[in-house]
């Protein structure tokens, strides 16, 4: 295989795969079952997509694990949902250290239970060297929180330097957000077949592509993250420019 196909192959492949895990429940509903089993099947494909990112030598993954929405939802719920957390922490820390894997936690730390927010600590500790994949799990995170936060940082820092807020800019602002050190996602995956975004990655999804899929979270295997990788392949990125352009750039470096 010569070298420039492999660039090519790169080009294809997107770099930050952002997913919205939905459907747990309905997959659970629909084999009788209680939603907490739905939630422990969907921590599985985690494990599956996780592995399925390394070895297409993918860099970064985000998973949307727990809104800032997601408080509403019954008690019972919102207990075993953070008890699974930590028993993800718990287990998967090592794993993912001696894979080569980064895991960070993104969200409002803050309401989260002292315990659960050491884990988290220890885990990201350990893996922090790690370079084969970056997993960014959204936990209590909402889109418009992290651009209010960052928005705050940035003038905050703006006003320290001696600065005019008009002087204020989207780089500025952008660095401040959650995701600043990483690359603005290639490829949105939602499962489950809603077709939204649901205050997931406001700011970085600008010119991410979107691929929708009815297939529920616990069913997403590795077949159905090809299927998604293959849609990706095959679509024109502008970033505001004409589709000739983008095909005479192409062009130029072949």
């Amino acid at each position: 295989m010569s070298l420039s196909h492999v660039e090519k192959l790169a080009k294809q492949r997107p770099q930050h795969i952002a997913i919205i895990m939905d459907g747990n429940g309905r997959w659970a509903y629909r084999r009788h079952l209680p939603r907490v089993a739905g939630h422990r099947r969907g921590a599985e494909i985690v494990r599956e997509m996780v592995q399925r990112c390394v070895d297409a030598q993918i860099a970064h993954l985000t998973l949307f694990a727990f809104s800032t929405e997601n408080w509403r939802r019954p008690p019972l719920e919102v207990r075993l949902l953070m008890n699974l957390f930590r028993l993800m922490l718990r287990r998967e820390a090592k794993k993912l250290h001696d894979n080569g894997v980064r895991l960070r936690i993104i969200g409002d730390q803050s309401h989260l239970a002292a315990d659960l927010q050491t884990l988290i600590r220890d885990a990201e500790s350990l893996t922090a060297g790690n370079r084969r994949l970056t997993l960014n799990l959204a936990v209590n995170y909402g889109g418009r929180w992290d651009i209010a936060r960052a928005s705050k940082r940035a003038a905050a820092k703006c006003l320290q330097a001696g600065r005019s807020l008009d002087a204020l800019s989207e780089e500025d602002i952008a660095a401040e957000l959650c995701l600043a050190d990483s690359p603005e996602p290639d490829l949105l995956i939602r499962t489950g077949g809603e077709e939204r975004i649901s205050n997931f990655l406001v700011w970085q999804l600008a010119y991410t592509e979107f691929y929708f899929t009815e297939t529920l979270w616990p069913d997403f295997d590795g077949n159905a993250l090809d299927l998604a990788l293959k849609s990706f392949a095959q679509r024109q990125r502008r970033f505001g420019r004409t589709g000739d352009q983008v095909q005479e750039d192409a062009c130029a470096s072949d």
